[in-house]
């Protein structure tokens, strides 16, 4: 969360994206991550998956970004999913950071 909200802070954002076509997909994570590692790949995601290995694509949860910038539109879908998932800790912690977002970009 802190890596997201730094990049809020240093205005790394989109305000206006179609999350649904801007995440990232698979081949954008394998290259993200041959070049930067699980820790900085991690950072980008709000919450962990239970079960799967520590070293995973699957451990990792609710991206906010495109691994260049925060997306207000993912900020909203990880909201949303987090709240039809019933993880309140991750709803809330994405809320804050839309919120942060919001404050920063008006």
């Amino acid at each position: 969360m802190a890596h997201v909200r730094a990049l809020i802070d240093a205005h790394q954002y989109v305000l206006d994206s179609d999350w649904g076509e801007v995440q990232p997909d698979a081949a954008a994570q394998n290259a993200y991550l041959e070049r930067h590692g699980w820790d900085e790949y991690g950072a980008w995601h709000l919450g962990l998956t239970e079960g799967p290995g520590e070293e995973t694509k699957a451990r990792y949860a609710f991206v906010a970004g495109d691994f260049r910038r925060v997306h207000r539109s993912a900020l909203i879908a990880c909201v949303y999913r987090a709240s039809e998932w019933r993880h309140k800790e991750v709803e809330l912690a994405a809320h804050d950071l839309l919120q942060h977002l919001d404050a920063t970009s008006a």
